[in-house]
Formats: structure tokens, C-alpha cells, sequence
């Protein structure tokens, strides 16, 4: 595989030269493949991430190694993009006597932020008037 330089913006030449796939087929891949969408410079040159250098090999493995249609390759794009979009994250819930410590915490920041953002007023207020 291509070795990718560690930047973060390159041209579509230089993204030619890495990927060994000519500018104008990079176009043409962009008008096939909606998920490929770089940005424009302020000289209006499209601009690529290393995410896309890294989907343009991808895409280029797909139909010049595995020898997929241009169909077959979106398609197992899509089914790429779904699988990541679905994956989750391994996170444990927490213990419930951390959510109940948690919990209560949170109720005591709340407490303190009415102190200190006026309701404090209303509170000294009324124990003045109790107290006159």
C-alpha cells in the first residue's frame, strides 16, 4: 500500500502521484463516488484529507485489483460506509452506585448555581422578611 505523508492537505497532483491514479480519473471517481468530496482552496483547487487519499486506494483496489465494476465498487463502498457508521463502541455502563454518587453530585452543582447566579437573593430576601 502507498505510504500516505503525514499533512494535512494535499493537491490532486499530489494525490495522483500517491495513489498512482491520474487527476482527471480522481474527477471522474468524485462524480461516481459522492462519499469522495474534497474541498476547495481559496483558489478554488480541490483540496484532499488523508480520509479521502485513504478511500481513493480503497476505491482503486476494489476495481484494479479485485476487479470490480464501477457499480460493484459502490456498492461495496455503501456496504463499507454502513458497517462503519454502525459500528459501536464497547462501553461499559457504569456501576449504579456511581450513577446514584453522580446523580447526586449533579443536583448538588445545580444547587450551587442557583446560589450563585441570583436565586440566592430570593432566598435571602425571604429569610429577611421572615426574620423582620
Amino acid at each position: 500500500m502507498a505510504t500516505i505523508p503525514d499533512k494535512l492537505y494535499f493537491k490532486i497532483g499530489e494525490v495522483g502521484r500517491i495513489t498512482g491514479v491520474k487527476p482527471y480519473v480522481l474527477r471522474y471517481w468524485e462524480t461516481e463516488f459522492k462519499i469522495i468530496n474534497p474541498h476547495k482552496s481559496r483558489a478554488n483547487q480541490r483540496v484532499y484529507r488523508k480520509g479521502d487519499i485513504e478511500l481513493i486506494l480503497e476505491i482503486k483496489r476494489l476495481l484494479y485489483d479485485e476487479r470490480y465494476t464501477l457499480p460493484g465498487a459502490k456498492a461495496k463502498i455503501k456496504q463499507w460506509q454502513r458497517e462503519r457508521n454502525n459500528m459501536q463502541l464497547n462501553i461499559k455502563f457504569p456501576d449504579p452506585k456511581v450513577m446514584r454518587a453522580l446523580k447526586i453530585i449533579k443536583e448538588e452543582l445545580y444547587s450551587i448555581k442557583k446560589i450563585l447566579t441570583g436565586d440566592r437573593h430570593e432566598t435571602s430576601d425571604t429569610s429577611l422578611k421572615s426574620t423582620v
